[in-house]
């Protein structure tokens, strides 16, 4: 059964579109071929994508161009012959192991394909028969969700190449397919496109903002005369080590505290005010390598103050991106359905007793599955809210 060739809903009525004039966008060149075979070639195609964004998602952290060197074992560096890179089969042929060295390959390249082959599947079955054009549009961006949800629930970033990429594909592709938007002419996609870029980033930069002021900070009260024990791995509180990869996220992290004595290796302060960053100690005037020092007490009187951040400007640019792709409707659905999908998480892993879990989830991929619900059910969506 062939999928409706005009299903109503917010992208009816764009026949006059420059989206028709753009042969390999024109609904009737897709259609000289049964519909379901694009659906194979979508899923086929989305599948060897995969295989290409897991490129991303190692590399791009890592600073490593990628497209070159050509893929290869990372522990061993052989280089992986075509027939050995085959999307889904291989990871299966090999079980899960390198053909050379035989070290473990992650679940997750296996997992990657997968998924982009079936959302490149479904961005064809609710939008391909309407305007092709739509559907790969949609691919794109699901795309670069995936790249950007994997490397933030690693790194704890969104990398520039997909922030400030996805806003100028987003722009390209609003002239390109005016549909984006629900318009009928280039310049008016153009516009609402630069408005969801502008709504989408300064709305989270406000928040983020915002957040820092009320709730950047954590101050933890001490008992007067407490030992707290900074070593090379964790800061040793009286009750719990905390690592600081549970502290740190960003450069601009800081704990902060009033010392009554501090040792260093070498040295020992009096009555002194210590700001310790990723990459800096901050004595008073006096300024240290943390790694340099290694190992470090204070005893404290009163309190210590932990940075505390749920969103980083990576976010903002994030959500800019999005914008451009999805409008402002999208943004504000995406910062929405986020903010639920991370409140039910976060109490989820509580309930469950992963409370150390539940304040180190990066921000990004809950945007991202929010922003891909909107991509797929946005007509269902705004029938919902809106009467229509």
């Amino acid at each position: 059964m062939e999928a409706p060739i005009n299903p109503p809903g917010l992208f009816t009525g764009l026949e006059g579109s420059p989206l028709f004039a753009v042969a390999m966008f024109d609904p009737e060149v897709w259609a000289a071929v049964p519909f379901h075979f694009w659906s194979l070639v979508l899923f086929l195609f989305g599948t060897m994508v995969g295989s290409f964004l897991n490129v991303c998602i190692y590399r791009l952290p890592r600073g490593e161009s990628v497209v070159s060197p050509p893929s290869h074992c990372p522990h061993c560096g052989y280089s992986i012959p075509w027939y050995l890179n085959l999307p889904l089969f291989t990871w299966l042929y090999l079980r899960a192991r390198c053909a050379n060295c035989r070290a473990h390959i992650s679940a997750r390249y296996f997992v990657v394909e997968l998924i982009t082959g079936l959302l490149f599947l479904f961005s064809w079955l609710r939008h391909g028969g309407f305007s092709p054009g739509l559907a790969l549009v949609f691919c794109l961006l699901l795309a670069g969700f995936i790249v950007a949800s994997c490397i933030d629930l690693e790194h704890f970033i969104i990398p520039d190449a997909i922030t400030f990429g996805g806003m100028g594909a987003g722009f390209i592709c609003s002239f390109l397919v005016p549909a984006l938007h629900g318009r009928k002419s280039a310049s008016d996609a153009l516009v609402d496109s630069a408005l969801g870029m502008v709504v989408g980033g300064g709305l989270v930069y406000a928040v983020v903002r915002g957040g820092k002021l009320l709730f950047g900070r954590q101050k933890i009260e001490l008992k007067p005369g407490t030992l707290i024990v900074f070593t090379e791995d964790f800061v040793a509180f009286p009750e719990e080590n905390v690592p600081y990869e549970d502290i740190f996220y960003r450069k601009s992290d800081c704990i902060r505290f009033h010392a009554r004595r501090l040792e260093l290796p070498d040295r020992c302060f009096q009555e002194v005010d210590v700001r310790l960053y990723p990459d800096c100690l901050k004595v008073e005037q006096q300024e240290f390598k943390p790694d340099d020092v290694g190992h470090m007490e204070a005893v404290i009187d009163d309190q210590i103050t932990l940075p505390r951040e749920a969103m980083g400007f990576g976010d903002v640019l994030f959500m800019a991106a999005i914008g451009a792709f999805l409008g402002w409707p999208g943004v504000i659905f995406a910062l929405t359905g986020s903010s639920i999908i991370g409140a039910v998480v976060g109490v989820g892993l509580i309930v469950t007793g992963q409370q150390q879990w539940s304040s180190r989830l990066p921000y990004g991929p809950f945007i991202a599955l929010a922003a891909t619900i909107w991509v797929f059910y946005s007509d269902a969506l705004v029938a919902l809210l809106f009467g229509r």
